[in-house]
C-alpha cells in the first residue's frame, strides 16, 4: 500500500538541541497516539551531523497528513521551535511504494 512521506530537516542551535528533541518528541508521540492516519514519526540525526534533527513521517495519505497540521501538538511544536533552530530546511514529500 502506498503511504504519503514527509521529510523535515532542521539545523539546531547545538545548546538548544535537548530543547528541540524535547518539542519533536512531545509532536511525535502525540502524532502517533492522537492520529489514526499517522503510521510512523521518527526523529533521527544524521552520523556526524550533530546540529542537524530530520523527521521521517508516513501518513496513510495527503489528507491524513493535512490532519496533522492542525493538531494542538503540532501548533505546540511550531510555538516552541523557532528559538531553537538556526535553519528549517524545505519539507519533502514522497510517496512510498514498499513496504
Amino acid at each position: 500500500m502506498e503511504a504519503f512521506v514527509v521529510v523535515a530537516e532542521f539545523r539546531v542551535w547545538p545548546e538548544r538541541l535537548a530543547d528541540f528533541l524535547e518539542a519533536a518528541r512531545d509532536d511525535a508521540q502525540h502524532s502517533l497516539a492522537d492520529e489514526p492516519g499517522c503510521r510512523q514519526f521518527d526523529v533521527a540525526q544524521p552520523q556526524g551531523e550533530d546540529g542537524t534533527v530530520v523527521f521521517y513521517e508516513v501518513y496513510d495519505s495527503r489528507a491524513a497528513f493535512d490532519v496533522h497540521l492542525q493538531t494542538p501538538h503540532l501548533k505546540r511544536f511550531r510555538a516552541a521551535f523557532p528559538s531553537f533552530i538556526l535553519e528549517e530546511r524545505p519539507v519533502r514529500f514522497l510517496h512510498r511504494h514498499y513496504p
